[in-house]
């Protein structure tokens, strides 16, 4: 019997910048997750679960960081900042699409 699907984790997903990666940095920038959560192993319904809870955040801003208060636009910044720096040590490229 084959296990449902579930999320690797932010440190294995691919550089950390797909979509449920950034749902997983988004998650931190809201305080839904602490810091140090990876999700690893997360069920893709739980993902799903937290993409909401997420984007209940971000309609809140709409879905702007430009209209984040400034300790969260801060704490965007912090958070995208680090993941990008860690995406480019492992070789992503921004101007590369996930086929390349």
């Amino acid at each position: 019997m084959n296990s449902p699907p579930s999320y690797p984790g932010l440190h294995a997903d691919r550089h950390g910048l797909t979509q449920l990666g950034r749902i997983v940095l988004d998650a931190r920038v809201f305080g839904l997750v602490p810091d140090d959560e990876q999700c690893a192993g997360w069920s893709l319904g739980r993902m799903q679960e937290l993409s909401q809870r997420v984007e209940r955040e971000w309609d809140r801003y709409g879905n702007l960081p430009s209209r984040l208060p400034p300790e969260l636009a801060q704490r965007h910044r912090q958070v995208y900042d680090q993941a990008i720096s860690q995406a480019r040590a492992s070789g992503w490229d921004p101007e590369l699409s996930d086929d390349e």
